[in-house]
């Protein structure tokens, strides 16, 4: 009470009092940023793995004990701090679509952060916290529009130890091991701050708990090492083929003959390449997604640059298109068996069209008189079916672009012995999306014990093999012809045969654990 009086009476001191209660105040949100930006250094393009689980560690610590208001608040700067720097590969797009998917994806960490605030009062709250992130990734990666899972803390763990859990529970299982070893870490930091603030004299408080978490942490860290990864099966060659765009940008359609003569050209090449005897004969070629953005079908000219390519080769082409529906408005975006000698037969149609990018969802008119940009989006029909198509001797599970960070999505075709990416990243080259996006394929064919095909127009292009090594991964705005022999496997994984189980048991555990916190806190505040 005397200091505020001497401090209304004294303006230098006045001055002082507010420094001394401001700084403190900025404490908390400043280490919020920061945890953040530490989690989006987890990912890719920059990949610091280990930082994911301090990332949740700081986050817990910063959360514990506070008000849901301010943790609201917490959880909302640490999902901004995180969202701005992990899609920043929309500038290409435009400055307002990279702020606005930002500050809305951020909205998840806030409810996030508010479930933590709340689990953190609860006995054993590592195990709750853990799973409430996975109550998060669940709500954000199907709601709305079926969600953008982009981001989830499995997408930072694709060549960790902790990849070694994908096979056993799949993208969830990871994510959830991640923030448990971030909540055990983040305990483990607080009972040793405990023990430090002790009185002289007084009982150290729980060293073996400290030293059971801090055993779990490792414990974690290690396991997922020790998870067999089949990587056998009867051999057959493929072929990826990198076209390269004109130029990068929304533009780079801008000569769509020059796009599919290009992955023509490439595929001339692998032919004349493997007639010389440089290189093997493939027994499937891949292309990219929309590596023929004219309709073979009505396009008399872009259809016999496809069978010149495909007759020359000699083997089955899976050829990314778009179909136009003929009524001005509606495209189909197909990946089409192309065989050899009867041409284009059976076809994959997207069945995730892209928010924004490749469809308007709402406010359609309202949208394009706004944003002239959205002139450019046209309306493209949701695909019906799974991507199960037979490319000559093998049997294929294709999802296109983005698809790959739908669990859903890759499992609806992982039964197929060869797993396929087609891509189109020429719009974010030379930014964070086309490596996080490789990745999130490299965790895929780990997952699902397959090979994993990623083809691209403009790059990353790679083939991976079931335990998740790379054997060719190209540069980006290069053309690249990639030949492997790879494994086929039909055996299927844990994480094939439990499905969506356990992220429907880990997200609905995270919720529970909420609603009783919050349950309790209100009738503690009650009696």
């Amino acid at each position: 009470m005397a200091q505020d009086m001497l401090a209304e009476e004294t303006p230098g001191v006045a001055d002082e009092s507010r420094r001394r209660g401001f700084l403190p105040r900025l404490r908390r949100p400043a280490l919020a940023v920061l945890a953040g930006l530490l989690l989006a250094a987890a990912f890719p393009p920059i990949g610091w793995w280990p930082l994911a689980p301090v990332s949740a560690a700081v986050l817990a610590l910063l959360l514990r004990g506070r008000r849901p208001r301010a943790a609201t608040g917490l959880g909302m700067l640490y999902g901004l701090a995180f969202c701005f720097p992990l899609f920043e590969g929309l500038r290409p797009v435009g400055i307002d679509a990279w702020l606005a998917l930002s500050v809305f994806e951020a909205l998840y960490f806030a409810l996030l952060g508010t479930g933590i605030a709340l689990a953190t009062r609860l006995p054993g709250w590592p195990l709750w916290t853990a799973a409430l992130w996975i109550t998060e990734e669940f709500v954000r990666g199907r709601v709305p529009f079926g969600g953008f899972p982009w981001g989830r803390l499995a997408f930072s763990q694709t060549a960790s130890p902790y990849t070694g859990y994908a096979p056993l529970g799949g993208a969830p299982l990871i994510s959830f091991v991640v923030a448990l070893t971030g909540g055990l870490l983040a305990a483990s930091a607080l009972a040793l701050w405990r023990r430090r603030a002790a009185s002289p004299g007084a009982e150290p408080a729980g060293p073996r708990g400290v030293a059971l978490m801090l055993a779990g942490v490792l414990v974690l860290g290690v396991a997922g090492v020790f998870v067999p990864r089949p990587s056998g099966g009867r051999p057959v060659t493929v072929a990826v083929v990198q076209g390269n765009v004109p130029r990068a940008g929304l533009d780079f359609l801008g000569q769509r003959e020059a796009v599919l003569d290009n992955h023509a050209r490439e595929t001339h090449k692998l032919a004349e390449e493997v007639r010389q005897g440089r290189l093997s004969r493939p027994d499937i070629v891949i292309w990219p997604e929309n590596s023929s953005d004219l309709d073979p079908y009505q396009d008399p000219q872009a259809r016999q640059v496809i069978d010149a390519a495909v007759r020359d080769i000699g083997v089955p082409v899976l050829v990314g298109a778009v179909i136009d529906h003929g009524d001005g408005e509606h495209v189909e975006n197909r990946g089409i068996v192309w065989d050899p000698k009867t041409g284009p037969g059976a076809y994959y149609v997207k069945r995730h069209p892209l928010p924004f990018g490749e469809y308007i969802p709402i406010f359609r008119g309202f949208l394009r008189k706004v944003i002239t940009r959205f002139d450019m989006v046209g309306e493209f029909v949701k695909g019906r079916s799974a991507g199960n198509l037979r490319l000559g001797p093998v049997k294929i599970g294709d999802v296109i672009c983005f698809e790959v960070a739908y669990d859903g999505l890759v499992r609806d075709v992982a039964a197929n012995p060869l797993l396929v990416v087609q891509t189109n990243n020429a719009t974010f080259g030379r930014t964070s999306l086309p490596p996080q996006q490789f990745a999130m394929s490299r965790l895929r064919a780990v997952e699902h014990g397959r090979t994993m095909l990623v083809a691209s127009t403009s790059g990353i292009s790679g083939i991976i093999t079931p335990d998740g090594r790379v054997l060719d991964r190209s540069t980006e705005f290069t053309p690249a012809v990639q030949v492997e022999r790879v494994p086929l496997r039909s055996s299927r994984t844990l994480s094939d045969h439990l499905g969506a189980t356990p992220e429907w048991a880990l997200a609905l555990l995270g919720f529970a654990a909420a609603a009783v916190a919050a349950w309790r806190t209100r009738t503690s505040r009650g009696t």
